[in-house]
């Protein structure tokens, strides 16, 4: 079953936050991941949403690979950056079985 991982993210510092997305994109793409949702503004339709916050989604084929992605050497730069680069909330969450779908 696919799972995703979901960022809010506010960007701090652009440049960093442009080598982050480098990083990170070669990474999610070696654990067999893809970008649903880059870098959105979202429109809230109820609720709020701090204007200078975007989402992002990127799918995995199932929630041990988003985590052995997370945790992986491949992105431990990108993580590094992250934490100048980016301010976030990050989740992850299983998709709903194929059957089901």
């Amino acid at each position: 079953m696919p799972a995703y991982v979901i960022s809010e993210v506010e960007v701090l510092d652009e440049q960093l936050a442009d080598r982050y997305r480098t990083l990170a994109e070669a990474s999610i793409r070696l654990y067999g991941g893809r970008y649903i949702i880059r870098g959105a503004m979202p429109e809230a339709a109820e609720g709020t949403w701090t204007s200078s916050r975007r989402l992002v989604v990127v799918e995995f084929p199932d929630r041990e690979r988003a985590r052995q992605w997370y945790t992986s050497p491949e992105y431990e730069e990108a993580l590094q950056l992250r934490e100048t680069a980016l301010e976030r909330r990050l989740l992850f969450v299983d998709g709903l079985p194929e059957e089901l779908l």
